[in-house]
């Protein structure tokens, strides 16, 4: 659930209903603001209204990225938006042409990007494996498609494609 404050659009991460013996009960809560991720612990009321916040989410295909930013297309209706490097953060590491992801939209401003919970990328330089310790399951860096780096075993090379955790950045198998 999303709340509109004053100060901005927040995610409720955590809430607590308190009645105390004396006096009127309160909630407690702790809220995310979505813009800058930042945390904050805020106190209401119980008879406050707070507005809350309409988030719309619907899937989009990513088409590509050029120097207006990261190209997307409604599935619904195939209308296109852009979104810029801030907009998409960490997530650009993750896409790959025709992808779908899930864009949250709240007016006509996208606040995030849910990403699947593993893609499918192309090792695209992978250094030689050295022999040596073993025992305690060795890794080494490649450079996927992307452009990001992954920790994978020693017998992954160039050319092989991998499934990559999107929340951690994990190697997760060979595909």
């Amino acid at each position: 659930m999303a709340l509109e404050l004053d100060d901005g659009l927040f995610s409720i991460v955590e809430y607590q209903h308190v009645k105390p013996g004396k006096g009127k009960a309160f909630v407690r809560m702790k809220l995310k603001k979505l813009e800058t991720g930042q945390v904050l612990d805020r106190t209401f009321r119980a008879d406050e209204n707070v507005q809350q916040a309409i988030i719309d989410r619907s899937d989009h295909q990513y088409l590509y990225s050029d120097d207006l930013g990261f190209h997307f297309m409604n599935l619904d209706d195939y209308g296109q938006i852009v979104l810029s490097q801030e907009d998409i953060g960490d997530s650009a590491g993750y896409l790959v042409d025709g992808m779908t992801v899930t864009l949250a939209m709240h007016g006509s401003t996208a606040i995030g990007v849910d990403l699947p919970a593993a893609v499918e990328l192309e090792v695209i330089y992978a250094e030689p494996a050295v022999k040596g310790d073993t025992r305690t399951g060795a890794t080494k860096g490649v450079q996927v498609e992307t452009g990001i780096e992954v920790q994978v075993p020693l017998f992954v090379e160039q050319g092989d494609r991998i499934k990559v955790d999107t929340r951690t950045g994990e190697y997760l198998t060979r595909a």
